[in-house]
């Protein structure tokens, strides 16, 4: 199967399944594509603008009603409904960053560094770091977003960095600071045009999108002089952590977190399909539609050129295709709270990955989350 026939870190009883996750797939990348029906690739921009119409609505119409009311029993309420909006938001403006959102590059870099900027994303910064995810998704040297620590890097890192990084809710609180200066191991920022994220040809664009951050930062400031410091934390600032968390929550979990342990890949094992299918489809309840249907993930993953709302139908259109290769998300009540579960579990399971090997599997770090019992006794 591997060059080196060696799956490391996958624990007996996982190996012994029938199905191995990481055996090269009988299918090729064509051949999903081919399944998926022509009008799913066709974008609409009319359609998209549409969901850009409905969720600025929603945004504004909360603003005004927190304004109004002006009540400690509504604004809890108002920071909930507020950040899953804002979440909403960055998933259209992901769109625009794919392509996916419209034919016209244009448009998509207008409509991405409105909606990012307003909630503090850099624009062509992000889409260029997350287009680098997308292309080497599942490869542990190459991958960008919550990637796998190798054992040699997680046992370089001192306590308090472990600890932020895997007791929750501090790794729900990560996409800023991810933003300023990436993960373990990778150096550079979204706002430094010369960051080694970027290419020459790229820096422009990522000037552009700074600027753009940095009237959205002044703004902010402006708007705290006109309503006051507090006021502009309650409408602003909570909604902006409540989206951060949306953000982490679900971008870690389409690529953690699953019931079965999924390979990552080096060198000569990895390729485009087989990383691509190591991710990891949710079902968020009522938040399917609010958001956009992102956690429709493993074909938004081989194809991010689909748009959001054909995501379902070439989903279930490939998924004949996919077999067992594809893993159905368990189904959610209205809140999704059964993925918590998944969630604490992998912070508490994964943590690195081996050395060596070119097919390797999490690993656990037994005395990681042990110092507080010793502490205690």
């Amino acid at each position: 199967m591997g060059s080196l026939g060696v799956n490391f870190g996958l624990p007996n009883e996982e190996m012994e399944l029938e199905f191995d996750p990481s055996a090269l797939p009988p299918f090729k990348l064509s051949e999903i594509r081919a399944a998926i029906p022509k009008h799913c690739w066709v974008k609409n921009p009319w359609k998209s603008l549409s969901y850009v119409l409905r969720d600025i609505v929603i945004v504004f119409a909360l603003i005004t009603m927190a304004t109004f009311l002006d009540s400690w029993k509504f604004w809890p309420l108002y920071w909930a409904l507020q950040g899953t909006m804002f979440w909403a938001i960055f998933v259209l403006g992901h769109d625009c960053g794919h392509g996916s959102f419209s034919d016209s590059s244009f448009l998509n870099t207008v409509v991405g560094h409105i909606l990012h900027s307003s909630i503090l994303v850099p624009y062509h910064g992000w889409r260029i770091s997350h287009k680098t995810h997308h292309s080497n998704h599942g490869n542990v040297e190459a991958d960008e977003s919550w990637v796998p620590m190798p054992e040699k890097l997680y046992k370089q890192l001192d306590f308090s960095t472990k600890f932020f990084r895997f007791k929750i809710p501090f790794p729900l609180l990560a996409y800023p600071l991810y933003l300023i200066r990436r993960g373990p191991g990778k150096k550079g920022s979204h706002f430094n045009p010369y960051s080694d994220l970027f290419q020459p040809n790229e820096r422009k664009f990522v000037v552009t999108s700074t600027l753009c951050w940095t009237l959205m930062v002044a703004l902010l400031f402006y708007l705290g002089n006109v309503v006051g410091s507090l006021q502009l934390l309650k409408l602003y600032g909570v909604p902006y952590m409540t989206f951060v968390m949306w953000l982490d929550f679900v971008t870690y979990l389409h690529h953690h977190g699953h019931e079965n342990k999924l390979p990552w890949y080096r060198g000569k094992e990895w390729s485009y399909l087989r990383g691509g299918l190591t991710t990891v489809d949710r079902d968020y309840g009522i938040f399917n539609n609010i958001h956009h249907d992102i956690g429709t993930h493993v074909i938004h993953h081989l194809f991010p050129q689909i748009p959001h709302y054909h995501l379902i139908e070439a989903t279930k259109a490939a998924k004949p295709v996919l077999g067992k290769y594809y893993r159905e998300p368990k189904k959610s009540g209205p809140i999704p709270i059964h993925l918590i579960g998944n969630l604490v579990k992998s912070m508490k399971q994964d943590h690195y990955v081996s050395d060596n090997g070119e097919i390797v599997y999490y690993q656990t770090d037994p005395k990681l989350f042990n110092f507080s019992g010793k502490k205690d006794e």
